[in-house]
Formats: C-alpha cells, structure tokens, sequence
C-alpha cells in the first residue's frame, strides 16, 4: 500500500506529460507545414486588444456603453469577422497544398488474388511501396507558393479592410443613437417652453390682455411640440433596437449609453490634402489587398509558363509476392523525364489568359487607387465642413436661446407679441437640432477620414475620451 502511495504521484505525473505531448503531436500533425503561424491574431482581438481590459467581449458591460464598447462588440460578434478571419485560413492551408509540392509522396499497395480450378485453389499475395518525387519542374513549385503567399496578403488585407469597415460601421450607428437621444432631450426642452408660453397666453388670457386667438397659437405650439417630442422618443428607441441589433443582440435589449465628452472641433487634421491621400494609398487595405491579388496574378503566369515545360521526377520502391508458399521479393528505381511536346496550344492559351487576368488586376488597382483619392477627399471636405458648421451652430444657438428669452420676457411684460415669441422659440428649437447634427456629422466624418485613409483603430476612440 505504501508502494502504491508513494507510486501514485509518479503516475500521474507521467500521464499528465503523456496527455501534453499528445495534445502537442496532434497540434503538429493537424498542422505539420505550420500555415497557421502565418496568420495574425483574429480580427477583433488584434483591434480590441487594450491594456488591462478585456481583449474581446461578448456580453454588454456593466457601466454605460462607451463608443469604445460598443466597437469591441460589433466585432467580437458580427458574422462577417468570422467570415473573413475563415477566408484567412483557407488562403494560409492553401500555401500548406503549394508547399506540399517540395515533399515526396509515398503509398502503400497489398492485394490477395484466389484462382480457382477445377482440382485445386492457388492463392496469391502482393504488396508494394512507392515512392515518387518531383525533382525538377521548371519553377512551377516555386510559382505556385508565390500566388499561395500573395493570395494569403490579399486575404489578410481584405480582412482588415471589412474590419475596418464594420469599425466605422458600429460607430456611425452608436454616434446617430447618442444623436436621437440629444434630440429627444432637446424636443422635451422645446414642449417645456411651449407650455410655458401657453401658460404665460392663458394667464394673459384671463386677465383680459390677450385675445382668444392669442391663446388657441400658444395652444398649437404646445401641442405641435408635445408631437414633436413623442416623435423624437420613437425615433431614439429604433435607433437604440439598430445599435443593439448591430451589437449582436436582440433589438429589445436595454442599452444606456454613456455621454459624450464635448466635441473639440479642432483643425488638428488640417494638412496637406495631397499628403493625406499619398498616405491613404499606402495605408489603405483594401488597396493593399488589390496590390497582393496583382502580383498574385503575376505569379499566375509563371504558373502557366512552366506546366508547358520538362519535368523530372524520381520513382522507387520494393515489391513483395507471395506465391505457393514462397516469397519473392523485389525493387525499382527510375527516373522520368516529361517533355510536353505539343499539346493542343493549351499551355499558349493558359499563358494568354492568365496575362489577361493580370491587365484587369491592374486595372482594378488602378480603379481602386483613383477610388481611394476621392474617398479622402471627400471625407476631408465633409470634416472640414462640420468643424466649421459645429461652432456656427453653437453661436446659432446662443443667439437663439438669447432671443427666446428676450421674447418671452417681452410677452410677460406685456410688450411683445405672442407671434414674437412663438417665432423665437422656433428658432431656439431649430437651433437645438442643428448643434445636434453638427455635432454627429462631426463625430462621422472624423471617423470616416480615418477609414478612408486606413488609419480606423482604437486610438481614435481612446484619444477622444482620455484613455489609454
């Protein structure tokens, strides 16, 4: 018992590192050419990756959601990451079929033949190994690893190019749910002024000072902001149901976002409108992944090229046979030289049509290049539109607020007149609207020239809201 005891810690301790090695061997032959470590991390964790937080997450957190938040679980649990990381890793088992072209190959054969006569029964066995090796193919080998290779950069690059673009996606549908929000708290502010001059018309109405026509305006106004107000309400609970849907969630889930700090609407991005877009074709993925399937295409060609060339292979093997009793064995070794000769103008047609391919994936980098120019051109002309437009609405509504008040305090007083005052406070209520609109504008177009010069991660975000 006591052997037993002292015994057992060294068995489990072996059958712990039995189990490690196992997992470790089945790891490598699921994967012996090692095409996996070409890959990256996944598309969300590699983006949401922050220091001390939560790589990816998968559940809506606990404090109101942040811009930042709301970005990690759009990626984390959007299908189309998914989609794109799998696209990845065919692209990087392809380069593991092309790099299986350097290796020999070996197979087995066995076979039992029964003859029988009238008087008697022979039995025949057989078995037999076959190696076979392509030693020389005129470069088709190395050009087939070549496309793989760039087929994989086009791949990886797409990805990140879709990343990007649900990136920009989920925080164009968080900043225009924070703007539904503004807009109901602002329509509430203009019910608020309306009924208190409703209030201030029936007072006067009583008195005997305004007329009934007076009232029955003042009345409208309530009633129009009151509908205004419930419009708002709507329009901020379906756009809350699209940010959750964009989430992952159902669009009945409970959101509370977090506020917003104050848009600066500084002129940091203002430079050279030719160095940002010479930065956005180098940057950009999308145009990266045009580039990779170009030369890709290239590769395609030596392809062609060497399948209408020689070839040297190298074949061996032994052969066993087992005949009445006696075994005989034997063995070959050979080399083979293929010369295609004429082939039907195949390989010239093969040749002719992957040059074709390569003239269209020129033109479709080109195409995309000119494509990417106008992207940040445009997305700088809209950003500079919305910095200038977010102060302007800013002193809009200062001036408007001011004249609301100047109106309303003319109306109590007597003085002015109630056509006055519904006026000003029409003008304070398209004042509120405006900022609001300036300021998502503002919020999208930054984050918009940041995708279209390839430059969309986390540092927007964190730099915006102080973090890390």
């Amino acid at each position: 018992m006591r052997v037993f005891i002292r015994i057992f810690p060294l068995l489990a301790t072996l059958t712990a590192s039995f189990c490690v090695q196992a997992e470790s061997l089945s790891a490598r032959l699921a994967d012996p050419l090692a095409t996996e470590a070409m890959l990256p991390l996944r598309s969300a964790s590699a983006l949401a990756a922050r220091v001390g937080e939560r790589p990816c997450a998968s559940e809506l957190p606990a404090s109101p959601l942040t811009p930042l938040d709301a970005v990690d679980l759009a990626l984390c649990n959007h299908p189309q990451t998914r989609e794109v990381w799998a696209s990845a890793r065919l692209q990087a088992a392809q380069v593991g079929v092309a790099r299986s072209g350097w290796l020999p190959s070996l197979d087995g054969r066995a076979g039992v033949t029964r003859n029988f006569t009238d008087d008697s029964q022979l039995t025949q066995r057989n078995a037999a190994l076959s190696l076979s090796w392509l030693l020389f193919d005129s470069g088709q080998r190395s050009a087939n690893i070549d496309n793989a290779r760039q087929l994989l950069d086009a791949a990886l690059a797409t990805r990140d190019a879709t990343v990007q673009s649900l990136f920009l996606a989920a925080l164009q549908t968080y900043y225009r749910a924070q703007a539904t929000q503004a807009a109901v708290q602002a329509a509430s502010d203009a019910e608020r002024s309306a009924r208190e001059s409703l209030a201030a018309a029936e007072l006067r109405y009583q008195v005997g000072i305004a007329t009934p026509a007076d009232r029955l305006q003042a009345q409208t106004a309530a009633s129009q902001a009151r509908l205004n107000t419930q419009r708002a309400e709507g329009d901020a609970r379906n756009a809350l149901g699209a940010l959750a849907n964009a989430l992952g969630f159902p669009a009945q889930t409970p959101l509370q976002l977090a506020a917003l700090p104050a848009v600066a609407a500084a002129n940091e991005f203002q430079q050279d409108v030719d160095a940002l877009i010479a930065a956005a074709q180098v940057r950009r993925p999308d145009l990266k992944a045009a580039e990779a399937q170009l030369r890709a295409a290239d590769a395609s060609i030596a392809v062609a090229r060497a399948q209408g060339r020689p070839t040297l292979s190298l074949a061996a093997g032994p052969n066993w046979q087992r005949f009445e009793g006696e075994t005989t064995r034997t063995g070959s070794i050979g080399l083979t030289l293929n010369v295609p000769i004429f082939t039907g103008f195949e390989n010239t047609y093969r040749v002719r049509s992957a040059e074709a391919q390569l003239e269209a994936r020129a033109a479709q980098r080109d195409r995309l290049r000119n494509q990417v120019a106008l992207d940040v051109w445009q997305a700088y002309q809209s950003l500079t539109t919305a910095t200038q437009t977010v102060q302007t609405s800013r002193d809009l509504l200062a001036s408007a607020e001011q004249s609301e008040r100047v109106a309303l305090g003319r109306y109590k007083a007597g003085v002015g007149t109630v056509l006055d005052l519904l006026s000003a406070q029409s003008a304070l209520a398209s004042a509120r609207v405006q900022r609001i609109q300036a300021e998502l504008d503002w919020n999208i177009y930054r984050a918009t020239l940041a995708q279209a010069m390839g430059a969309l991660d986390y540092s927007l975000l964190q730099a915006a809201e102080g973090r890390p």
